[in-house]
């Protein structure tokens, strides 16, 4: 069986590689969730909410979800769309005085 040597050298440009292919799949999902769906817990911790924000963000419509056996799903592009659309532009400066 062949032996190879690993040098310092060798082991900082698989170092490089890595960490550029890591900035590259870090910058194809945006943070954004990695999975299709989430669990209630999961969208309750993304959005920072409390289970009875969530129930009636379900029951107004502002977020839609499945439900397959008693377990709820959202659809992680439908958060993302939901929070553009509700997006707030502040129209005041701060600290700037007239």
């Amino acid at each position: 069986m062949p032996t190879e040597i690993v040098t310092t050298d060798d082991l900082r440009e698989f170092k490089l590689e890595l960490l550029k292919e890591i900035k590259q799949l870090f910058a194809a999902h945006h943070g954004q969730p990695t999975k299709k769906w989430l669990k209630s817990y999961e969208v309750r911790k993304l959005l920072n909410i409390s289970p009875g924000t969530l129930q009636n963000m379900r029951v107004n419509g502002t977020l839609a979800f499945t439900k397959i056996g008693g377990v709820i799903f959202y659809d992680s592009e439908e958060i993302q769309k939901m929070m553009a659309e509700n997006r707030v532009n502040n129209r005041f400066e701060f600290g700037r005085r007239k």
